[in-house]
């Protein structure tokens, strides 16, 4: 069942428009989308590995432009938005201890969780909700979105054809291994953080 979905994506992803694709789900992922742009960075960087470097750099440049949209949300829309996932995520009785804990310790905050699959749009929203500095917010989304897609799009340049035949053979392994990560990333930010 999933290898037409695979073989369609392939040749989506050696298309023109795939990269504007890719960059438009990286910035929506930063903002609002569920769906980490891996999904796509991983099958357009296969298809097109002398380019790797350059989609890496796309990828970071919409994900932190995508960014800034989600800290404006936490910014600014606050009271409607913002308010609505601060009790979707259960902290709204945790409210002055976040923003303590933010000021603190928000640098760390946003270089591990932007490197993990914890879903970046709430650590973007939350640093707006959190009155994070506006500028070391954009200095640290790009160094921990760029390290993330360029380890990625690095090795799937050097190793691409071993991890093609290996997503290529073991396509519902690797399908399944990505939704638990997904939704451990979800489950992480509910039941942990």
């Amino acid at each position: 069942m999933l290898r037409p979905l695979y073989d369609w994506t392939m040749r989506l992803a050696a298309g023109r428009r795939a990269i504007p694709a890719l960059g438009a789900i990286s910035f929506a992922e930063s903002s609002f989308f569920p769906i980490p742009p891996d999904v796509i960075l991983v099958p357009v960087v296969l298809a097109n590995r002398d380019k790797a470097w350059t989609i890496a750099l796309w990828c970071t440049i919409t994900s932190v432009l995508g960014g800034m949209v989600g800290y404006a949300i936490g910014a600014l829309l606050f009271d409607s938005v913002g308010q609505w996932l601060i009790q979707f995520y259960g902290y709204q009785d945790k409210l002055d201890t976040f923003r303590h804990a933010y000021a603190e310790w928000g640098a760390w905050i946003i270089l591990i969780k932007g490197l993990t699959p914890i879903p970046y749009k709430l650590v973007t929203i939350a640093s707006g909700f959190a009155g994070y500095d506006f500028l070391w917010f954009v200095i640290l989304s790009v160094i921990t979105r760029g390290a993330r897609f360029f380890l990625i799009a690095g090795l799937l340049r050097v190793y691409g054809e071993p991890i093609r035949n290996f997503i290529e053979k073991r396509l519902e392994l690797v399908t399944l291994v990505f939704l638990v990560v997904l939704v451990l990333g979800f489950v992480v930010i509910k039941y942990v953080v």
